[in-house]
């Protein structure tokens, strides 16, 4: 349905469309013109002594945990999907568990867990028949490495979802003729379904890098100075907000950066293949000694990743519940974090609606292009984000304190940054792709020709929404809404940044503990976290039994932006 001369509605979604991506473009052109307006003499100390370190911290904990991720991701895909052995089905849905786990609260329980004071050092000393412990001390988790594998426990997932969506949809002949011409069940895996796999291997990679790159949390715990630990600590510490915008610029080149090579990786792959549903690669029922290896080899992901951390926590929680009962701030500061994440999430489902609506009814490069660049918002970390909607935030915080003065004779205040309102902006920037996704599978499942129907009897586009497209989305309406405000009530950098005075949620209330060293004080607040992160992998795992959403999953790692 293109957008025609009479087509004033038509031409009313494209308007709003445009309004919303230049709401995501305005972060990163108030960037730029802060870090034009110089950083006075900080600038050649940073060059000189804070960039380059941070850098190439960055590119190296990056290429770590893109080897672990990508390496953890495909070999579980693989071995749940090629081979039968016991545990399996349990191990299949139990690999997303991680995905429930923030990187600050991993870093957070394994910074207790691992002390040389802690209760797995003292219990391995206790049982070796050590009294000190100096006698025996494990490697430091305060390290680049340490960073590096607690990252890549809790990231790849990324990789491993997309991996066996790939894995589950290659059909059985493609086996079958690598077995004729002599390969064995190894020689499948190399030549065959792992260079089928690479799209969806690149788009999940490159989505855990994303994510080890927007942390600030774990990597200041465990000591490492990345480019966004440089962003926060220039702004907050050195109060320096240019500084902290030219900071910002290089790190979006990185981000960017990301993206290309990720494209590259996926450039020219397109697959020819009957339209019929193809039969799926039979499993091979391994002998007991292999089986077990295999088990090993998905369960040890799951136990460091998610079991060990939220066992510690659990225990720690329900000491602290015995001890002193359930504090009133962490009720104040869940209804904060379910407020503001609530709040968020209507404002990016509406407006992925809109986005994901204008594209339903002309696909066009101008609407395709917009809804892209409305996209843009996951791929810029938090802190960079924060830091771009200072500027314009400010600014229409001085335009509604001039215009109060004006009608009303008295100012506002800082009405935007003192009542969240600077906070529900960055949420929805940031996770405005969750939305547009989600709702875009949701409109491709519906045929085109209901919408034609709809026009020819009288009905305006708003009309075919409510009554056509509203009943037959829910589903996948329900389904974004849930991952955006799961990731709203994680997401700690920009909360940080943006929180009013005194507005403290489970998220900052967990990072302030873990910076004071009283990790048992915020027990609570991350295991609440995590429950709530629980709840979109259970909805991934109950989608991924059903084949027709395995399917769509696989034609959706065409799209860099998406959320599996």
């Amino acid at each position: 349905m293109a957008y025609g001369a009479g087509n004033q509605a038509g031409r009313g979604w494209l308007l709003a469309s445009g309004m919303i991506a230049l709401l995501v473009l305005a972060p990163v052109s108030a960037l730029l013109v802060l870090a034009l307006q110089g950083s006075g003499d900080l600038w050649p100390h940073l060059v000189a002594f804070v960039l380059p370190q941070a850098l190439a911290t960055s590119m190296l904990l990056l290429a770590g945990v893109g080897v672990m991720v990508t390496s953890i991701g495909t070999l579980t895909a693989w071995l749940v999907t090629a081979y039968d052995f016991h545990g399996r089905r349990w191990l299949e849905w139990a690999l997303l568990l991680p995905l429930a786990m923030p990187t600050y609260i991993i870093a957070y329980s394994y910074l207790d867990l691992l002390h040389p004071i802690g209760p797995l050092q003292t219990g391995l000393r206790q049982l070796l028949g050590y009294t000190s412990p100096r006698d025996l001390l494990l490697p430091d988790i305060r390290s680049l490495g340490g960073c590096i594998l607690l990252f890549g426990f809790v990231l790849y997932p990324y990789v491993y979802i997309s991996t066996r969506a790939m894995f589950h949809m290659q059909m059985a002949s493609f086996a079958e003729v690598a077995h004729t011409l002599g390969a064995g069940r190894i020689g499948v895996f190399f030549k065959v379904a792992l260079p089928l796999a690479r799209p969806a291997i690149a788009v999940g990679t490159s989505l855990a890098l994303m994510e080890a790159l927007n942390d600030v949390g774990a990597s200041e715990f465990l000591g490492v100075r990345t480019i966004t630990v440089s962003i926060y600590t220039t702004w907050i510490n050195r109060s320096n907000l240019g500084g902290a915008a030219q900071i910002a610029l290089l790190m979006l080149v990185v981000v960017i950066a990301l993206v290309l090579v990720e494209r590259h990786a996926r450039r020219h792959r397109h697959y020819a293949g009957s339209g019929k549903q193809g039969r799926m690669l039979a499993r091979v029922a391994l002998s007991p000694a292999k089986g077990l290896l295999a088990f090993l080899a998905c369960a040890i992901p799951v136990c460091l990743g998610f079991v060990l951390p939220v066992a510690y926590l659990v225990v720690e929680a329900v000491t602290r519940l015995r001890d002193f009962g359930l504090s009133p701030d962490i009720i104040s500061q869940t209804l904060h974090s379910v407020g503001v994440a609530a709040l968020a999430t209507v404002l990016a489902l509406t407006l992925g609606l809109v986005l994901a609506y204008t594209v339903r009814q002309g696909k066009t490069v101008l609407t395709l292009s917009l809804q892209r660049v409305a996209s843009f918002g996951y791929a810029v970390p938090g802190t960079v984000l924060a830091l771009g909607l200072l500027t314009p935030l400010a600014w229409l915080d001085a335009g509604l304190d001039g215009l109060s003065l004006w009608l009303f004779g008295h100012t506002s205040g800082v009405l935007v940054f003192g009542s969240g309102a600077a906070l529900v902006t960055a949420y929805v920037v940031r996770f405005l792709t969750i939305s547009v996704g989600g709702l875009e599978t949701g409109f491709q499942r519906i045929p085109a020709p209901l919408d034609q129907a709809g026009r020819t009897l009288g009905s305006s586009p708003f009309g075919v929404l409510r009554r056509i497209h509203w009943p037959l989305i829910r589903p996948a309406l329900l389904s974004a809404g849930l991952l955006v405000f799961v990731d709203c009530m994680k997401e700690l950098p920009a909360t940080l940044l943006l929180r009013p005075l005194n507005f403290e949620t489970l998220a900052t209330h967990v990072y302030g503990e873990a910076s004071r060293g009283t990790y048992e004080d915020g027990s609570i607040a991350a295991l609440a976290i995590v429950l709530f992160g629980l709840v979109p992998v259970i909805l991934i795992a109950e989608f991924g039994k059903s084949r027709q959403t395995v399917t769509h999953s696989i034609q959706s790692t065409d799209q860099p932006d998406a959320r599996t």
